[in-house]
């Protein structure tokens, strides 16, 4: 995740048993290149050892306000200040409370009240607890604060038989909300002046004037797609399939029904900065439709359907000459099995620069579904996102796309 290079991270470590989960966070943003500082609440140390803390992270864990040494420097204001994004993980009950009320009794709290840099939290804490007034009352004011959430998720407790919602977000899709939001803090507007071109939903192949061939998608995540670029203040075009979803909010909308109307509206969108094909566009179509509903009945034979081609509408725009080629074209790979394997050789058969690969199998419930788990398959290697809901990948894959552009064009 090239947003975490470089990037300063201070974890602030609650006191729940799922401070474990930290030891495993901060190995991986330190694999990603970022730094880690932490604190430690006096009840995380009950959890798990400075010593281990300290040892992965590679620095001094920080864990009195009133340490002789750091405080002579004023040390919880210069903690606060030198970190690029604050991570409090586990929130516990008590810590989102003290937040939300305003305390700065101790390191953790002092640092929260006198930071001016975005925080991102991740709650754990029985499911009782997470569903109690007290605590709803103090997440819906944390948000209005504009604190950032990541989980908890639905699933088992540590306690014998408690079960529900509680469980702190796993380590993988804490360091994606990291990433995510390190990348829109880095990125803010650096759409603005970009025209993006967004394709969604399926595509209908008549057989008859009732029936047609298509394949599944609700066209949720590229109508995602299109809003993230537009709240990055880009000049969106979305080249939309038949889908019943409302026109995301300031994007430009193209309906059409067949692969050969999406690519005529494709090319007529360009030209743009940045191509993303997230259309489910069918493969095949009817060679000769029938101009009249095609009747069944009992000694008729069965119809032959000949099958044609349809345009290969993002291998079409990837192999434009540089004049005309967006700067970044962007593909969708949805698969049943060996995932990383076909999108690695559907990106190279395309000519795109980059493919978001997804399993769509049966048990996965992804198609028609809000939540997604992609892998970005590029040519330096493949990044193995976790799942999100499908607005959290756009807006990851979006600021991704407009890092990239920033850094290759000289544009931001």
């Amino acid at each position: 995740m090239a947003q975490l290079n470089k990037q300063r991270i201070l974890l602030i470590i609650g006191g729940g048993i799922a401070a474990y989960k930290c030891l495993e966070l901060i190995r991986r943003l330190r694999d990603h290149g970022a730094s880690v500082r932490c604190v430690m609440t006096r009840a995380a140390q009950q959890f798990v050892t400075p010593l281990s803390v300290g040892a992965l992270s590679n620095e001094r864990v920080l864990t009195d306000l009133f340490d002789l040494d750091d405080e002579r420097e004023i040390g919880h204001i210069r903690l606060s200040r030198d970190a690029d994004l604050i991570v409090v993980a586990p929130a516990t009950a008590d810590l989102l409370a003290k937040m939300a009320g305003g305390h700065a009794a101790d390191l953790a709290t002092a640092v929260l009240m006198a930071t001016d840099k975005a925080i991102l939290v991740a709650p754990a804490m029985n499911p009782l607890m997470w569903s109690h007034a007290a605590t709803r009352r103090n997440v819906a004011l944390l948000q209005a604060d504009g604190i950032h959430f990541v989980g908890p998720n639905a699933g088992e407790m540590a306690e014998r038989g408690e079960a529900g919602v509680g469980r702190m977000a796993e380590p993988a899709e804490i360091l994606a909300a990291i990433a995510a939001q390190l990348a829109g803090r880095v990125i803010a507007g650096a759409l603005a002046g970009r025209r993006v071109l967004v394709t969604a939903g399926p595509t209908h192949e008549p057989i008859d004037p009732v029936r047609y061939i298509v394949n599944r998608s609700s066209g949720k995540q590229g109508y995602a797609i299109a809003a993230a670029a537009a709240a990055l203040g880009a000049d969106v075009t979305l080249v939309s399939g038949p889908v019943g979803l409302a026109d995301p909010s300031g994007v430009r909308v193209v309906r059409v029904e067949t692969a050969a109307q999406m690519l005529a509206a494709t090319t007529a969108a360009l030209p743009a900065d940045l191509a993303i094909f997230a259309a489910a566009v069918a493969d095949w179509r009817v060679a000769n439709a029938a101009d009249e509903k095609i009747k069944k009945g009992a000694k008729a034979p069965l119809p032959k359907l000949d099958l044609v081609e349809n345009p290969d509408i993002l291998k079409t725009i990837a192999h434009l000459p540089p004049s005309q080629r967006p700067s970044l074209v962007i593909g969708f790979a949805a698969e049943t099995e060996n995932v990383i394997e076909h999108a690695r050789k559907k990106r190279k058969s395309k000519g795109c620069d980059w493919i978001v690969a997804n399993d769509v199998s049966p048990e996965t419930g992804i198609m028609g579904g809000n939540r997604n788990t992609v892998h970005i398959v590029t040519a330096d290697g493949v990044e193995d996102w976790p799942e999100m809901d499908k607005d959290k990948v756009a807006e990851a894959l979006v600021a991704r796309a407009a890092a990239h552009l920033a850094a290759t064009t000289g544009k931001a």
